[in-house]
C-alpha cells in the first residue's frame, strides 16, 4: 500500500500522486465536455440540429390564438388536415395545440418567401422539435 504524508489541508486517501491529478484533470474537463456535447447535439440524435419551428406563444390569449388560426387554415394557406378528428395531431385537442401546428405550417410554407412567424403577437420560433407521438411538425431549412 502507498502511503503518503502530507500537509494540513491535503489529502491522498492512499492514491499515487498522478492519481489525485488525473482526478483533478477529469473533474474540470468532464463537465465541460458535457455541457459541450449536449448544447451542440440539440437532440439525442442531432437531427434537429439548426432546425426551428413556429409555435403558440404561452403568453398569447385564447381569442387571439383563435384569430390567428381561423386565419392560418383558411387565407393563410397553412395545411390543417393533421389537427381535424381523427388525424394524428387533433389530440391533445387544445386550442395551443392545434394553433402551434396551424402556425408552424404555416411558416414552413412561407419563411423562405416572406412569411413570418409573428401572427399578431400569438407565435414564437422555437429550437425544440414540438413533435409527439405520431404528430411530426414539418421543420424546412
Amino acid at each position: 500500500m502507498h502511503i503518503q504524508i502530507l500537509g494540513n489541508n491535503q489529502t491522498n486517501l492512499g492514491r499515487p500522486p498522478e492519481t489525485d491529478k488525473m482526478s483533478s484533470v477529469r473533474s474540470r474537463v468532464l463537465p465541460s465536455l458535457l455541457l459541450f456535447m449536449l448544447i451542440s447535439l440539440g437532440s439525442a440524435d442531432g437531427a434537429d440540429l439548426g432546425r426551428q419551428w413556429c409555435i403558440a406563444d404561452e403568453q398569447a390569449t385564447d381569442e387571439l390564438l383563435q384569430q390567428a388560426l381561423d386565419w392560418a387554415c383558411g387565407v393563410g394557406g397553412a395545411d390543417c388536415r393533421m389537427i381535424q378528428p381523427n388525424k394524428p395531431c387533433y389530440l391533445p385537442n387544445t386550442l395551443k395545440d392545434h394553433a402551434s401546428f396551424a402556425f408552424n405550417s404555416y411558416w414552413q410554407k412561407f419563411k423562405n418567401k416572406g412569411g413570418s412567424c409573428y401572427f399578431s403577437a400569438a407565435a414564437m420560433v422555437t429550437d425544440l422539435n414540438p413533435s409527439h407521438g405520431s404528430c411530426q411538425f414539418e421543420s424546412v431549412p
